[in-house]
């Protein structure tokens, strides 16, 4: 038996649970409950062979049937594979395509099916692949063996995890955790977070994303925390019911992508009645972090009690199976404010002295122009180590711009992918992020992705703060601006920008973004844009958690004089 595996037994005699339902009709269930509900779903997989090492598929919305039917696969050995979800804009041939290659990625043995996605059945039929509902899985039977040992044969190296990484479509890839990489790293958030019984976690994050399935229902349900949570789309059908459940159920631990604190200052803004003063860690995560939607997120919820330490900036990846560093929850934010110049030109953060020139949106201050401002995302949590790689593979020294290479127990050895499988490490043990950043004093500062970074005269230009910059702009709708590499027709290198706007299908409004965007960007960055592009909402690709995808943008800007679409152009 894995400690993992143990932990969730351990967690079952506890009184901690979990509530859902909210919030029409919320139903407490006790991990206990889910803990028999998962071991008849353990030996109905036995009954059917499915054991150690074999690939287990769910498709759920609701976090009541995930919990149980997650476990039921670790009791017996298989691993879980959490499939994004269609939507209701979604083309379902292109779906059921995609899903039978993600299928065939993780060879996976046995699918789960929950409301309302019972349908897909029939779609398997003849795959040889074992097809239960959720309903199916968890009922036990009356001839079922009391006595049917689950779990002895569950190594610390056997399968956990099959992770679906951001973007996994047509070219699927998975991160393979193990067992020993999960207990490693929940042990290591609860460490740095101090996390434990008692506390009360609240949650809306989608169970196909690492931070939602690792962080918000498996790390309090091997550990016999209470959680309280719903599904992504309550919360975007009314953002107000995040804060509304952490008032109610007094929640002292919470987390998010970037974007729900900048929707949920807003929201807060108009709140009335809430208690946010139990509040004591709300991770942001998943996305790069805006700096003013931290702060206008506290500032909202000042007026509640919410604490102005209360946000922890954080940095984590799906290959180090969730969380490699914390800001030191209940301390101030640090913001690293840097010359842009040496940044961008020598790839060194060579600090502004003085006091935080950064204004609450994040950007540099009157006066301090020709900065840039980041986040320090803490030290990295126990166990796992971080150092910086130069472009010649020397080691970099404290504030040195190179690619944060990553090693320990929560590091994964595996990824699966259409070519097959292959290492994630180098022979050094190293993995390779793919991120830019460096180091301060021990604390990770990440810039941006290796392979987003816009070259031009020398200069290092990460589209985060082009991104920011367009958001400004009157119409231009928060986190919906992409910043791509672009190649002008005179064949020089340059950068473009699509953004989303309301008033897209207005050609008056849309020429005033598209010169408004253009005018702002090249004053703070000091470089023009070979293109803008308005376009109306919801046409930016994003990938299913929601993070976008710059590269599959760039398809959009060809687009000229299409309808709901202005683009401007410069000369090469």
């Amino acid at each position: 038996m894995s400690a993992f595996t143990d932990a969730l037994r351990s967690a079952a005699a506890t009184d901690a649970g979990m509530v859902t339902g909210e919030p029409h009709q919320p139903i407490r269930t006790t991990w206990a409950q889910v803990h028999a509900a998962a071991t008849a779903g353990a030996r109905r997989f036995a009954e059917s062979g499915i054991g150690p090492g074999d690939a287990v598929a769910v498709l759920a919305a609701w976090p009541a049937e995930v919990a149980p039917v997650a476990q039921a696969a670790w009791l017996a050995g298989g691993s879980v594979t959490m499939l994004h979800q269609p939507t209701a804009r979604t083309n379902l041939a292109s779906y059921a395509e995609e899903t039978a290659g993600v299928l065939t990625l993780i060879a996976a043995r046995a699918m789960v099916l929950g409301d309302p996605f019972t349908e897909f059945a029939d779609m398997l039929e003849g795959s040889g692949i074992h097809v239960f509902t959720v309903a199916e899985l968890l009922a036990e039977a009356p001839d079922a063996a009391p006595g049917l040992e689950i779990g002895r044969e569950i190594s610390e190296d056997l399968p956990a995890l099959l992770q679906l990484t951001s973007g996994s479509t047509a070219r699927p890839k998975a991160v393979q955790i193990t067992h020993r990489n999960l207990w490693a790293n929940v042990q290591a958030m609860c460490a740095s977070a101090g996390i434990h019984p008692g506390e009360v976690m609240v949650s809306w994050l989608p169970l196909f994303h690492d931070m939602g399935m690792v962080g918000f229902l498996t790390l309090p349900m091997c550990q016999g925390v209470e959680l309280v949570t719903v599904t992504p789309r309550d919360f975007l059908s009314s953002p107000v019911l995040w804060p509304t459940l952490i008032s109610k159920y007094s929640g002292t631990i919470t987390a998010a992508p970037n974007f729900a604190y900048a929707l949920t200052a807003r929201v807060l803004a108009r709140a009335d009645g809430l208690d946010l003063s139990s509040l004591r860690f709300a991770l942001d995560g998943a996305e790069p972090i805006d700096v003013g939607a931290v702060r206008a997120f506290l500032a909202a919820g000042a007026r509640f009690g919410l604490s102005e330490n209360a946000v922890v900036p954080a940095y984590g990846m799906a290959e180090a199976t969730l969380a490699i560093s914390f800001h030191p929850w209940g301390t101030p934010l640090k913001i690293d404010t840097v010359d842009a110049a040496a940044l961008e030109q020598a790839k060194r953060a060579v600090p502004v002295e003085g006091p935080d020139s950064a204004d609450p949106t994040g950007r540099p201050a009157d006066g301090a122009e020709g900065t840039r401002a980041f986040p320090v995302l803490g030290p990295p949590l126990q166990g796992i180590e971080v150092m910086v790689l130069g472009p010649g593979g020397e080691r970099c020294a404290d504030r040195e711009v190179g690619v944060l290479q990553l090693r320990g127990d929560s590091v994964t050895d595996l990824c699966l992918t259409v070519e097959g499988p292959r290492p994630t490490r180098g022979p050094d043990g190293w993995l390779d992020t793919g991120d830019l950043g460096y180091l301060v004093d021990g604390e990770v500062v990440v810039c941006g992705r290796v392979k987003d970074v816009i070259i031009m005269g020398g200069r290092n230009i990460y589209p985060t703060d082009i991104e920011r910059i367009a958001e400004t702009v009157d119409g231009v709708r928060a986190g919906n601006a992409a910043a791509v590499r672009w190649r002008t027709s005179g064949g020089r290198e340059s950068f473009a920008l699509a953004v989303e706007s309301r008033q897209a299908g207005d050609d008056a409004e849309a020429a005033r973004i598209v010169a408004e965007v253009r005018a702002a960007v090249t004053s703070a960055i000091g470089v023009r844009p070979a293109a803008v592009t308005v376009l109306p909402v919801g046409s930016l690709p994003k990938t299913p958690s929601g993070k976008l995808k710059r590269s599959a943008a760039g398809s959009l800007i060809n687009v000229t004089g299409s309808v709901g679409a202005v683009s401007a152009r410069s000369s090469g």
